[in-house]
């Protein structure tokens, strides 16, 4: 086991216990770790990103569009504009 220290959505979560390693199953299958699962907040069903970049595959979890309102509260939208322009 792995102890770190990770911080996700602005909360900080302390010392989780990582599994360094999970297998492969014959049907390509991969179980991710409960530690991770609590963490990231990954539930049964869930949809997930699959990527590729370099040598490593990253698994990103698909939010419901429900989770994404008001994410951007508060974003400048303030744009500079040519003078020539409206």
């Amino acid at each position: 086991m792995l102890s770190i220290q990770i911080s996700f959505n602005g909360k900080r979560i302390d010392k989780i216990s990582v599994m360094p390693a999970v297998t492969v199953s014959p049907k390509y299958q991969v179980v991710i770790p409960k530690a991770v699962r609590d963490a990231m907040g990954i539930y049964s069903g869930q949809k997930m990103q699959v990527l590729t970049y370099k040598n490593r595959i990253e698994l990103i979890p698909i939010k419901p569009m429900e989770e994404m309102r008001g994410f951007l509260a508060g974003i400048d939208t303030e744009v500079a504009r040519e003078k020539d322009r409206l």
